[in-house]
């Protein structure tokens, strides 16, 4: 049994077939395959006829259409430093800046750029994650509201708004360090397994549940680094080859996003060319943070996607895309035409959302988002109580509000577009529908759930938890 506390705000605390060729590192994706699903979208009219948002930022108002969708470009152009994030501000801010409500209920008073960047420095420095942020989301920020701009605030840490970790806090707060049979791959369902590819992705979120091993050391978390690298793989393909109770296997880091297309397809076809596993996912934000890269036609990432998906089709197998959208705001032209690309090819996108206070912990927000996603036919999956997460306190939301927000938007959508509510329980318990708790006192804030089976040792494991 877990037991949860909502103290101190509401805010948690734990207690306790035929196979096709294989590819190689060096091999090239077929020329039927990128013929067939290039989407020429520098030349299309709906391309042509669209805003280009990007140019409101000074440095880029020269920037055209088909140098913003190269991906190499989005790549080169990212702001990977606190001093670069620091001076690209000071170029999109205006000189005052508009005061607000701030969700931890403390009005925010209109304030100078300079005071405003220092505020950001404080935070940036506070914060467990590094700084990596794609042009792409940079210009989908709103510049005039800092204070109440949602992409904004899942990204970059402003100092006056951090709120004290909760007490029962631990790096890695799910144990999936504790589940782990060999390095690099995360076995805590007995059928279903996680394979971190790689610790980069094309941005860092300040909520990431991985922090303890994402992205480059900062002042308050030493992490080595593991790129992708075949070498390293091997243990882990090996493992999953070799356990036959697995049918399911998400690629994830980081984010698959930092893979090459060759390491996409390599990994990809060991998986489908396994008799035991029928089914890969491949977790990535690019789709919100990136998506000109699935147009970009010098780059060969969708398109192997996209003969992935339909190889394992072929053999009866499912390959799909699992992506992370938290607000309508991220979706732009840019983004719609890449998910047509992928659901023209026949590629099954799904949604998984982290719910976020003040960003899309209210029925509007959150009812807009799964409705948007919908009309580009991404299958919304879940949607996940916040987790314990260094350095993101003013983030959270307490249990209620998450049963509250289902019991709203249950009924007003379709029920196979409805998401699924749940909480990922501390200490490698694993996901359960929020709505399962055993008992939950609003008043405390404490309440139980049970995971049965969720580890892979024991046959009585809700007792083991």
């Amino acid at each position: 049994m877990f037991s949860l506390v909502f103290k101190r705000l509401n805010r948690i605390h734990y207690h306790s077939t035929p196979q096709r060729g294989l590819a190689t590192l060096n091999g090239k994706l077929s020329q039927s395959a990128i013929g067939e699903h290039q989407i020429p979208a520098v030349q299309s009219q709906e391309a042509s006829n669209q805003d280009l948002y990007w140019r409101k930022i000074p440095q880029w108002k020269n920037i055209g259409i088909k140098e913003f969708l190269s991906y190499r470009w989005q790549a080169n152009n990212s702001i990977t430093t606190h001093t670069q994030l620091v001076a690209f501000m000071r170029d999109v801010l205006p000189k005052t800046i508009p005061g607000t409500f701030s969700t931890t209920g403390k009005s925010q008073k209109p304030i100078e750029r300079e005071g405003f960047l220092e505020d950001v420095r404080d935070g940036v420095q506070r914060a467990p994650m590094s700084v990596r942020l794609t042009p792409h989301i940079l210009s989908l920020i709103n510049w005039e509201q800092p204070f109440s701009d949602p992409i904004l605030r899942q990204f970059i840490a402003i100092g006056s708004r951090l709120l004290p970790d909760h007490p029962s806090l631990t790096l890695d707060s799910l144990h999936e360090t504790d589940d782990s049979p060999v390095k690099g791959l995360v076995h805590r369902y007995p059928d279903k397994a996680l394979f971190l590819a790689t610790s980069v992705c094309p941005v860092y979120c300040r909520y990431c549940t991985r922090s303890y091993s994402i992205g480059v050391p900062t002042a308050l978390v030493q992490r080595t680094r593991f790129l992708p690298m075949p070498k390293k793989w091997e243990p882990i393909l090996q493992y999953i080859s070799t356990t036959p109770s697995l049918h399911d296997i998400v690629i994830s880091g980081g984010d698959a996003f930092s893979l090459s297309p060759d390491q996409l397809l390599f990994i990809g076809r060991r998986f489908l060319s396994m008799p035991h596993i029928n089914r890969i996912r491949f977790a990535s934000k690019g789709l919100a943070v990136c998506p000109s890269r699935f147009l970009d036609e010098e780059d060969g990432w969708a398109n192997a996607l996209i003969e992935l998906s339909n190889e394992g089709r072929e053999m009866g197998k499912s390959g799909s895309l699992h992506t992370h959208f938290n607000h309508p705001n991220e979706v732009s032209w840019i983004t719609e035409l890449a998910v047509r690309k992928l659901f023209r090819a026949g590629v099954q996108v799904r949604n998984q959302t982290v719910l976020i206070n003040g960003i899309n912990s209210g029925f509007e927000t959150m009812s807009s988002l799964i409705r948007r996603l919908a009309e580009l036919n991404i299958q919304t999956y879940y949607v996940y109580q916040h987790d314990l997460v260094l350095g993101v306190e003013d983030l959270r939301t307490p249990l209620s509000t998450i049963l509250e927000l289902e019991s709203q938007i249950r009924g007003t959508i379709a029920g196979f577009m409805m998401p699924s509510f749940v909480v990922d329980l501390p200490g490698g318990g694993g996901k359960r529908l929020a709505c399962s708790y055993k008992s939950y006192d609003r008043r405390t804030g404490r309440s139980t759930f049970r995971a049965p089976n969720s580890h892979v040792k024991g046959s009585d494991g809700a007792d083991k938890l």
